[in-house]
């Protein structure tokens, strides 16, 4: 993903990378690797009864198969077993599937990709999206257990929560491919990002939902990336639609998360929301960049750095946004 407001706070930074022109049935066959086994030492998520039930631990077993999987750039057997695990995932919960199949036009010449999308019909006419993307970056070793796996689990653990229940809106919970820069990368310094050569998912999807009439009904889109460090901090994207950062933050200060959602400005660079902005969607990136200067493409993207908490608050926030949202547009 583009990212350069960072780097303004860190000349160091700057001068060293530069800015990119951007639960049960769980194999632990890695589980004597020693990002996995410092992993297992992280204190529990708390309970689902105190997070609206969205449970933390769920979400965080999500993300330890999909890094089991190994690395999972567009069109690698490793995409194809996590896309299987995903679609298995939403159907054992319930959950409506459908499988958006296209091909993406890319560096590396024309990749087959796949959204998936978990829909939960609603009452009313209105559709609101929870979205991830839950591709990683096409590098040697690179997990992603924080970027793309974090959304991914949990999203997974909101499908689980959502499908069980009846709401005015239609939700839909959505897993884009092709976040990522399409290349094949050397390390984190190489990374150059661009309109053209990521995003392919959620192009894709607001384009397809634009013919289809289906995005006029979209009253908003909400996107995680990056939501699973052990010091979570999400402050508030510049580019994101204010009301909807607006209610999203009211939210969160009203679950008691104001050390988590910051009232900051930060300014993304470039996301998946961007995709549905442009097409007059309100859209809203829940990140927290601060590890842009640590392990965040790079190879230490492992799963000792994401926090079954921190999957806790987040999932806590998404879920407590639906009757917000719905109140919003009653």
């Amino acid at each position: 993903m583009h990212r350069c407001a960072f780097m303004l706070a860190s000349l160091a930074f700057l001068s060293g990378v530069g800015c990119d022109s951007r639960s049960a049935g769980v194999n632990h066959a890695a589980a004597n690797e020693p990002a996995v086994a410092r992993a297992t030492l992280q204190p529990a998520a708390p309970p689902a009864a105190s997070t609206g039930g969205f449970d933390g631990g769920r979400a965080y077993e999500h993300v330890r198969t999909l890094i089991e999987i190994g690395p999972r750039p567009p069109g690698s057997d490793g995409i194809h077993r996590a896309q299987a695990y995903i679609i298995a995932q939403l159907k054992s919960f319930g959950c409506q599937v459908e499988e958006h199949n296209f091909h993406g036009s890319t560096p590396l010449g024309d990749i087959a990709m796949k959204n998936i999308i978990a829909k939960i019909p609603g009452s009313s006419r209105g559709i609101v999206l929870y979205t991830t993307h839950y591709d990683t970056l096409r590098m040697a070793n690179f997990v992603g257990a924080d970027d793309g796996g974090s959304g991914t689990g949990t999203m997974l653990e909101l499908a689980r929560v959502f499908c069980s229940r009846q709401s005015s809106l239609n939700v839909w919970i959505v897993f884009f491919d092709g976040e990522e820069a399409q290349e094949n990368w050397t390390d984190k310094s190489s990374v150059q990002w661009k309109d053209t050569n990521s995003t392919f998912g959620s192009r894709e999807m607001a384009a397809s939902m634009a013919l289809s009439g289906d995005l006029k009904r979209v009253d908003a889109m909400i996107l995680a990336d990056m939501i699973g460090s052990l010091d979570l901090k999400i402050k508030r994207d510049t580019g994101s639609t204010p009301w909807l950062v607006d209610l999203v933050w009211a939210t969160a200060a009203r679950l008691g998360y104001q050390k988590i959602f910051l009232d900051e400005p930060y300014s993304v660079g470039g996301d998946d929301h961007f995709s549905f902005i442009r097409r007059a969607i309100p859209g809203c990136d829940i990140i927290d960049f601060d590890i842009a200067t640590t392990y965040w493409h790079t190879p230490e993207d492992t799963l000792d750095k994401v926090d079954p908490r921190s999957l806790a608050v987040v999932g806590h926030v998404f879920v407590e946004t639906l009757p917000a949202l719905e109140k919003k547009f009653r």
